[in-house]
């Protein structure tokens, strides 16, 4: 599979729905706020993901802001023109990135995000290029798939918000590939159940040419570090 194609509708970038190469189908939710695709990636290359993420040595205490309870992870930072780079270091992402990133933008966050009993992230809108780039515009998109998912968890649903009003509650489900609307308010609730919950999330940015300079080419953020 390839990148997933954009286009604009109303002035706003957004996911198209596709057929993908064995015929499955996105799945668009309210008003366009949100998309997903379940059975996003073949079974081994998620199982690869995910093992060589849970092995990572910058896997630890997450660096995100305190809206991230309990919550352990890495980061990577990079502009579009540094993807060879990136995939080059972190081969086993290879897949991910050509799947998943969208042509239009021209840099990204990307989180290893982790989390177990008792974590949670309170409700917030992306912003995470922030500390390169002090006034920045929310992601277009914001991709989130599900690495692994406890059978039967309690707990730890995506919830999604605009302003005041309720968009979506939605339940992770293993190998699903979310895309929602970047300034959209989001959260997760806390998680009930024990074991894991394994997610990559990737704040997608439209910037301009001077935003763009003040992004790194490519770096690592981790505590780890």
């Amino acid at each position: 599979m390839g990148l997933v194609p954009g286009v604009v509708l109303a002035g706003i970038p957004v996911v198209s729905a596709m057929m993908t190469d064995d015929n499955r189908c996105w799945e668009s939710g309210a008003l366009g706020y949100y998309r997903q695709q379940s059975d996003a990636f073949a079974p081994l290359v998620l199982k690869m993901m995910r093992g060589h993420i849970l092995a990572s040595p910058y896997l630890g205490i997450n660096n995100l802001n305190r809206d991230f309870v309990g919550t352990r992870g890495f980061s990577v930072v990079f502009r579009r023109s540094s993807l060879p780079l990136v995939a080059a270091r972190f081969g086993y992402l290879r897949p991910y990135l050509e799947q998943v990133l969208l042509p239009e933008c021209q840099a990204y966050y990307l989180n290893a995000l982790l989390l177990v009993q008792g974590s949670r992230v309170d409700p917030h809108i992306d912003r995470s290029l922030r500390s390169y780039c002090k006034i920045i515009q929310p992601p277009a998109w914001v991709s989130v798939l599900y690495l692994q998912v406890p059978a039967g968890m309690q707990g730890g649903a995506l919830v999604l918000h605009r302003g005041q009003r309720w968009v979506a509650r939605l339940q992770p489900v293993e190998n699903t590939l979310v895309y929602f609307q970047g300034d959209l308010t989001h959260g997760v609730e806390r998680m009930q159940s024990e074991g894991v919950r394994l997610s990559l999330v990737c704040e997608q940015y439209v910037l301009d040419p001077e935003e763009e300079r003040q992004i790194p080419e490519w770096t690592v953020e981790s505590r780890q570090l």
